[in-house]
């Protein structure tokens, strides 16, 4: 291939973007709707707008967290691919499993504004029981139960849980890895799948244009840093909620 026809994403450019605009999204679903809209009845700046000031905050989220669609289908993508070539699938596993105990109460925080909320699980949960589905599904073509019971068993299991994205987040990355090799068919597969989850999800279309753009290739990346981030941001606009926004609106 030519350089001029070559694709230009790498996976560390695909977790970048994923990166920036869950950022994006979260400063929507914690700054604005936890904090300045006051959802849950407990921010300090409870009062402190109108009606009028409020709906236009309202607008404002909603287009961060239409941008934030554009994240999560692009975390699956580079799951997959991690899990199509890591060495050590346990590793991987516990990994994952790891930090998605560690990000349950920035979670919290964040989103709910309490350390604990049993009733909502982080997509760090959603990302590790797709990626066990991916676990059981490799080789099924030589043990065919493992089709159901990849497919089913960790979906079930996220809508148990009640995990971010829950069943569909599951269902996605098995899609992500069934189909891998038929990208046009994954792509429209999967847009189907999360539109008809919420009509809302419909910029998972550029998020399925930039997968056409990547190139195979990992690319540079800090060590830790994307697992890590995920935690770190939560916790950071909790702060920024809870004990620093009054003194600037």
């Amino acid at each position: 291939m030519s350089v001029s026809m070559r694709k230009p994403l790498t996976g560390s450019a695909l977790k970048w973007i994923a990166v920036l605009t869950m950022l994006i999204d979260h400063v929507g679903a914690c700054i604005l709707e936890v904090f300045v809209m006051n959802a849950y009845g407990t921010s300090p700046l409870a009062g402190r707008f109108g009606r009028d000031e409020i709906l236009a905050w309202y607008d404002f989220d909603v287009n961060l967290r239409l941008i934030g669609r554009i994240a999560f289908p692009l975390f699956c993508f580079l799951l997959v691919e991690g899990a199509v070539h890591t060495r050590n699938m346990r590793k991987y596993l516990l990994r994952m499993t790891l930090f998605a105990l560690v990000s349950e109460v920035p979670f919290d925080l964040a989103f709910y504004d309490t350390p604990f909320f049993p009733e909502r699980q982080n997509v760090y949960l959603t990302l590790v029981l797709g990626l066990l589905a991916v676990w059981i599904l490799k080789g099924w073509r030589q043990q065919l139960w493992r089709l159901p019971v990849g497919a089913i068993l960790p979906a079930l299991g996220a809508h148990v849980l009640s995990t971010d994205y829950g069943s569909v987040g599951v269902v996605l990355i098995v899609l992500m890895y069934l189909l891998r090799e038929q990208p046009w068919l994954r792509a429209a597969a999967c847009v189907c799948l999360l539109v008809n989850f919420n009509s809302l999800e419909w910029p998972v279309v550029f998020s399925f244009l930039l997968i056409a753009l990547y190139n195979g290739e990992r690319g540079r990346q800090p060590r830790y840093f994307f697992y890590g981030f995920y935690p770190v941001h939560l916790l950071v606009l909790w702060g920024i909620g809870r004990f620093a926004l009054g003194n600037f609106m």
